[in-house]
């Protein structure tokens, strides 16, 4: 993993809903249909209301930003994708595979409403150009990568949804008092080591302009156990 500074970091507050942050653009010389064998995993996690706050353009009205203060959002990190890596820095993407079927999935649907939400409309695949839902976006672009550990869609989601709960960074931050405020401040290192102190991992910190968090970025092995 990468190194940090101390910046000091925001945790904006939750005011309104989760919106898809599209911050992992395809790498076009890795996008090979047929490559599958990856080195690890990141989990990226995002955070709400960092998102909201310069995409409400791009929300779903009946869940998104622009439902107003008082809409109902997600009270801490949801997910944004579980991604196959290289040690190089690279990518596999939109390999090939099952296209999309959300009846796969049904057992866990309101588990990933809860924890993996779809609050982005009309996203454009990242695959194929087309309109696409985030889910299916995640899995063209990177579960097809991922079927060597996961299996089909329904292991690619359960996988995904199944370290977000045991490696709960939300948790982590909230126990070693790190609260969402649109004032005060943290070091970035008071977030690192709550979460390495807990997970016996280092994140990666994902910010908006320098100080205001958007993600937070857990390794993880290719038999799931956290990066050491």
């Amino acid at each position: 993993m990468a190194s940090y500074s101390t910046t000091m970091i925001i945790l904006p507050v939750l005011f309104s809903g989760l919106l898809y942050a599209n911050g992992r653009a395809v790498d076009l010389a890795s996008t090979l249909t047929q490559q599958s064998q990856f080195d690890f995993f990141t989990l990226a996690l995002q955070w709400p209301a960092t998102f909201c706050s310069t995409h409400e353009n791009k929300c779903c009205p009946e869940n998104g930003c622009c439902a107003g203060e008082n809409s109902q959002s997600p009270p801490g990190f949801t997910i944004h994708g579980l991604w196959p890596d290289y040690k190089d820095g690279s990518w596999p993407s939109c390999c090939e595979g099952a296209a999309y079927d959300e009846t796969k999935i049904a057992p866990l649907l309101d588990a990933m409403h809860k924890y993996w939400p779809i609050l982005s409309c009309n996203d454009i695949s990242s695959c194929n150009n087309k309109t696409n839902s985030f889910w299916a976006d995640q899995w063209e672009q990177h579960g097809t990568c991922s079927t060597s550990v996961t299996g089909d869609q329904y292991g690619y989601f359960l996988t995904a949804l199944e370290l977000y709960l045991k490696y709960n960074v939300t948790e982590v931050l909230l126990q070693a008092k790190v609260k969402p405020s649109n004032s005060n401040t943290y070091p970035s290192a008071v977030l690192i080591s709550a979460i390495e102190y807990a997970f016996h991992a280092k994140p990666q910190l994902v910010c908006k302009d320098g100080d205001v968090i958007k993600e937070v970025r857990l390794c993880f092995t290719k038999d799931l156990q956290v990066c050491h």
